[in-house]
């Protein structure tokens, strides 16, 4: 497993870099053959300027079909792991992508291997690869919704809480506000000027206002720029928004906070445009019962169980809200998601690949 997780983690995969992420698509395709044998049913849709998706089924000794989602884009630009080769040392593995989510992708595909080497029953399963993850699955979320439809569940193998299983995760909204002043000297006649900064320093205390951490909506100003000279009243200024929600309910009230916002300045016009990348993942009823599920698999094998409520997005949020069984966090243990350290935890591996096959002989 760990050479296969070399094998991948050396194929670069950066969201925005097309031809790496045709070509390390092939390497997790021919990766997958080799160790469970060509598909009994395979579709590629082709992503155009985003990673294509492809999902390979391996029929099953039961009915139904299990779908376990996995990304293989990073974060990582083309040339990282020149200077940040994947390594083993001291019990961890670290390298670009090792803990989001490329351990978790190797994972699912022992995972298969081992239930077909054991003869242990279970349904079809159906994995799903898409490029697109990181940068909020534009191009992929309708084939994930899909490929969900009629699934008895679906396992999503991004990274663990610590090891324990994700079972709520906020939904994310990116917002743009773009203000428009009045361009004027500075010095000379500062009256006829109409500043878009001054009016964005006002605007984003209202944006920010809109925050209710005590219902878990959190909203951040990640992005400020505009104007063109220190002594110029600034005709243009925009700021990029981040918007996290843990109730279904306060999108609309968001919402409704942005479309209200304005500046004092009546020649200063203000415009708040974005959309909610992904809803809210919320503890529906069938995916709790998923996890119970989860739990007395992992209690056979003497391996304490958690749940986890998280601030970050994935492929699982769409799946949840539309009341689907889905499970999250199956994958690495590990941390530094997106940072120098990421690294996974070796030792932890072969359990979490074990817990997927008794979740999903249970399952069947």
């Amino acid at each position: 497993m760990l050479d296969d997780l070399r094998t991948v983690v050396e194929l670069e995969t950066h969201s925005s870099d097309k031809a790496m992420l045709t070509t390390g698509l092939g390497g997790v395709r021919a990766l997958t053959a080799e160790r469970l044998g060509p598909p009994d049913a395979v579709a590629v849709h082709d992503g155009g300027e985003f990673g294509d998706v492809l999902e390979l089924t391996y029929r099953g000794t039961s009915s139904g079909t299990v779908l376990m989602a996995s990304h293989y884009d990073t974060v990582w630009p083309t040339g990282t792991l020149a200077e940040w080769p994947f390594t083993v040392s001291g019990g961890k593995a670290t390298g670009p992508g090792v803990f989001d989510m490329k351990t978790g992708l190797v994972q699912s595909i022992w995972a298969v291997r081992g239930l077909r080497e054991l003869g242990l029953p279970h349904p079809s399963v159906r994995l799903l690869f898409n490029g697109d993850e990181e940068i909020g699955s534009p191009f992929s979320r309708p084939y994930i919704e899909e490929a969900s439809a009629d699934a008895l569940a679906t396992l999503v193998f991004e990274a663990s809480g610590g090891g324990a299983l994700k079972t709520a995760r906020k939904g994310v909204g990116l917002f743009d506000v773009t203000v428009t002043g009045i361009e004027a000297h500075a010095g000379l006649d500062p009256e006829a000027g109409a500043s878009a900064i001054h009016a964005l320093a006002e605007v984003i205390t209202q944006i920010t206002g809109a925050a209710a951490p005590e219902r878990g909506t959190t909203v951040n100003v990640g992005l400020v720029s505009g104007g063109t000279g220190r002594n110029v009243a600034a005709g243009h200024a925009t700021a990029g928004i981040d918007v996290r929600v843990s109730e279904p309910s306060e999108m609309a009230r968001v919402e409704e906070a942005f479309a209200a916002v304005k500046a004092l300045d009546p020649r200063v016009t203000v415009t708040v445009s974005g959309v909610w990348n992904r809803p809210p993942m919320t503890q529906n009823p069938a995916s709790q019962r998923l996890f119970k599920e989860a739990q007395a698999v992992a209690a056979g094998f003497g391996m304490p169980l958690e749940e986890i409520s998280v601030g970050g997005a994935s492929d699982a949020n769409f799946v949840s809200a539309l009341g689907r069984p889905v499970l999250d966090g199956l994958g690495a243990v590990g941390g530094g998601a997106h940072a120098r350290h990421e690294h996974v935890v070796v030792g932890h591996i072969p359990e979490r690949t074990a817990l997927t096959m008794g979740l999903v002989t249970a399952l069947g």
